[in-house]
């Protein structure tokens, strides 16, 4: 729930998708107990005090801690429409801090008119994500149409100086034979289904980053986002 949502008492009327899942799905009924979350704040309990008309009404106490902060930062080159429009949602409930959608030398230019860039259409899914997931904390977004100066200018004052790591098929450390994380912020860089070129490899490296591989399939985007977000993040002693 966002912050406007939510009256001076703690109650909340909603009569979208969520009211419709919860009578649809969770048959809720008066004085029913459910989990809520407040949109980056802290979780709780929200208690129907009536439903009609399709509307329910609910009395929240957010006093709950969220989960923990994630530390991880997702450098992606931007997928297909199709295919991005199934990531949000997956890479919301994975646990990212910050989201960078990058061009490189194998994404199509025409990605970049996608509707599904719009904030207004991503949000709504990244929310579904985090509810997924008992998650409050949204990803922040940015968009990238120059991969090089982002990483050679920009990369360190966004990210700081933790661990960098670049993923391609083939050549590289498995990860769970990378050494082990000190404990700061991470940035993943993954790149089109194709992978990284030459050119794109050695720039990375030049700045920095750590090549790993899940072995020399060549997957799909999403498939390589979660396996890899999964195990990254547990390398980095966080949980998904």
């Amino acid at each position: 729930m966002r912050q406007d949502e939510v009256g001076n008492d703690g109650v909340v009327v909603l009569a979208d998708r969520r009211a419709h899942h919860m009578l649809s799905v969770l048959k809720a009924r008066k004085g029913q107990e459910l989990k809520v979350g407040l949109l980056n704040g802290h979780c709780g309990t929200g208690v129907i005090e009536s439903v009609n008309d399709g509307k329910v009404v609910l009395r929240c106490a957010f006093t709950e801690e969220p989960l923990p902060a994630s530390r991880l930062d997702l450098l992606l080159a931007l997928p297909r429409p199709k295919a991005l429009k199934r990531l949000w949602p997956q890479l919301a409930s994975l646990g990212l801090r910050r989201i960078f959608l990058t061009n490189a030398a194998k994404v199509e230019r025409e990605y970049f008119d996608t509707h599904w860039l719009d904030p207004k259409r991503y949000e709504a899914l990244l929310i579904e994500g985090l509810e997924q997931a008992g998650d409050t904390f949204l990803p922040e977004v940015s968009i990238i149409r120059r991969l090089k100066p982002f990483v050679e200018d920009k990369l360190s004052d966004v990210c700081g100086e933790g661990s960098r790591l670049v993923a391609h098929p083939g050549a590289g450390l498995r990860p769970g034979k990378l050494s082990r994380n000190p404990g700061e912020g991470t940035v993943l860089a993954i790149g089109p289904e194709g992978g990284w070129t030459d050119f794109e490899l050695d720039m990375f490296e030049r700045h920095g980053f750590t090549q790993v591989t899940l072995g020399a399939r060549k997957l799909r985007t999403d498939t390589a986002c979660v396996a890899l977000i999964s195990l990254i993040t547990e390398w980095m002693g966080m949980t998904v």
